[in-house]
């Protein structure tokens, strides 16, 4: 997948403003690509994990 084809994963307004919360800080948008590549990464693993169990469901056990 290209980057610039790369779909956000992430809430992007729920992010910020857990940050603006919790740390009282500004959210960069470089951050909210990070975080949708990092989900993005869980997926895959996820999928491979499920995939390996031969199972077409993918379980809160197959994300670690």
């Amino acid at each position: 997948m290209s980057e610039e084809n790369k779909e956000v994963l992430v809430i992007t307004s729920k992010v910020k403003n857990y940050i603006k919360t919790v740390g009282d800080m500004k959210c960069s948008a470089k951050v909210i690509d990070a975080l949708s590549d990092k989900v993005r990464e869980l997926c895959d693993d996820a999928i491979n994990n499920a995939k390996s169990d031969k199972r077409k469901t993918v379980q809160e056990k197959d994300v670690m």
